[in-house]
C-alpha cells in the first residue's frame, strides 16, 4: 500500500517510545490524548491510532511514528476514505474519533495552529448502519450460568458477578473498578463510575441476594469489591480479562455458546424495555450518554417485525422426497 501519511524521521521508534515513557510522555500528542482517557478506553484508542499508522505509513508502523502535527486536511480526508473502504462505519468512526482527539492534543500543545487543527479535524464521520453485535441471553441461559456456580467462595463470588452484570447492566470495566464502599446497602445501590468519569447510582434490585452472600464471605473491610481468591493481597482487584475468563469458563460449564460479557448489558437493557420501563430511565441506569444509544438495544421493533412477517401466508405444502 502506498504511503498515505508523512512519517517521523526516526531510526528507532521503539527507543523513542521507551524514552517517552521514561519521561511520562510529557509533550507527545498521543500520550497527552491517551492520558485523558480511562484505562479501557486508552487501550481501545491506542489501537485505533496504531491502525491509522499502519494504514498510512506501513504494516510495522505505530502511533508514535506519525508526525500528527504535520497532518493536514488532505491527509485526514484520504485516511477517512481508506477507513470507510476497509472497516464497518462504527469502527471507522471510532478510529476517526481517536484521530480528532490526538490532533486536538497537538493543537493544545502548540504544535499546530488553530486553523491547521480545525481543518485537519473537519473530516466527516462515515455513514452507515449495521446490526448490533452480540445477542441477548435467554432466561434459561442465565439460570444455567448461576446454577453451575457451586456453593464455594469462588462459586458464590462468580454468581454475584454474573448477577450484577445482568441485574445492573454494568460494563466489565465498571464492575472491576467497584470498591466495597461503592455499595450503599441502606439504599441497595451501587455508585458506579462510567465512561467520561461520570458517576451514577444504579439500583441493585434482586441482585442484592447474590451480592449479600459474597459480602458474607468477603467481609466489610475496604478495598476492591471483587478480588481474586487466590491472591493473598486483597487490594489486587480483578481485571477485565479475569472477568472474561471467568464467564467463558462458566458458559462452557453451562453449555451456553457465543457469550460475551457485553451480552449481559444488552440483555439488561432489552429486558427492561420489554417489561415496559421508560427508555430515559433505562438510559440513566445503563449510563448511556443518549437515549439513541439505548434504543439500539431495544428488541421490541424486531419482535414486531417477526409478528408482521407471520401474518403473511406462504402457500407451500410439505411433500415427500421422490426416490431415485
Amino acid at each position: 500500500m502506498s504511503q498515505l501519511l508523512p512519517a517521523e524521521q526516526n531510526e528507532n521508534s521503539n527507543a523513542i517510545e521507551a524514552s517517552i515513557s521514561a519521561t511520562e510522555l510529557q509533550e507527545h500528542p498521543v500520550a497527552v490524548y491517551l492520558a485523558g482517557l480511562s484505562p479501557s478506553s486508552r487501550r481501545t484508542m491506542a489501537a485505533a491510532l496504531d491502525t491509522i499508522a499502519r494504514l498510512g505509513i506501513g504494516d510495522e508502523a505505530r502511533c508514535w511514528d506519525v508526525p500528527w502535527h504535520q497532518l493536514r486536511f488532505q491527509h485526514t480526508q484520504v485516511m477517512r476514505s481508506a477507513l470507510a473502504d476497509q472497516y464497518a462505519h462504527t469502527t471507522a468512526n471510532r478510529i476517526l474519533s481517536a484521530l480528532r482527539g490526538v490532533l486536538k492534543a497537538a493543537w493544545k500543545l502548540g504544535l499546530m495552529t488553530a486553523e491547521e487543527y480545525q481543518k485537519a479535524a473537519s473530516v466527516e464521520s462515515v455513514r452507515g448502519e449495521t446490526l448490533p453485535s452480540g445477542r441477548s441471553l435467554a432466561a434459561g441461559e442465565l439460570v444455567g450460568l448461576l446454577y453451575v456456580c457451586p456453593p464455594t467462595p469462588l462459586g458464590i463470588r462468580d454468581a454475584a458477578i454474573i448477577s450484577l452484570l445482568y441485574g445492573c447492566g454494568l460494563r466489565r470495566a465498571e464492575l472491576v473498578a467497584l470498591d466495597f464502599t461503592h455499595y450503599i446497602k441502606e439504599e441497595n445501590e451501587l455508585h458506579v463510575r462510567g465512561k467520561g468519569n461520570k458517576q451514577r447510582a444504579v439500583p441493585v434490585g434482586n441482585a442484592a441476594l447474590a451480592l449479600a452472600d459474597w459480602l458474607a464471605i468477603r467481609g466489610a473491610e475496604g478495598g476492591p469489591l471483587f478480588w481474586g481468591l487466590g491472591n493473598r493481597n486483597r487490594n489486587d482487584r480483578l481485571t477485565d480479562q479475569a472477568i472474561y475468563n471467568m464467564l467463558r469458563k462458566r458458559a462452557k460449564e453451562a453449555g451456553v455458546k457465543n457469550l460475551s460479557p457485553h451480552d449481559f448489558r444488552r440483555t439488561f437493557v432489552g429486558d427492561l424495555l420489554d417489561a415496559g420501563a421508560d427508555i430515559v430511565t433505562v438510559q440513566k441506569m445503563a449510563g448511556h450518554a443518549s437515549p439513541t444509544t439505548t434504543s439500539r438495544y431495544d428488541r421490541r421493533g424486531q419482535q414486531a417485525k417477526h409478528k408482521a412477517a407471520a401474518l403473511l401466508h406462504i402457500p407451500y405444502r410439505k411433500r415427500d422426497m421422490l426416490s431415485g
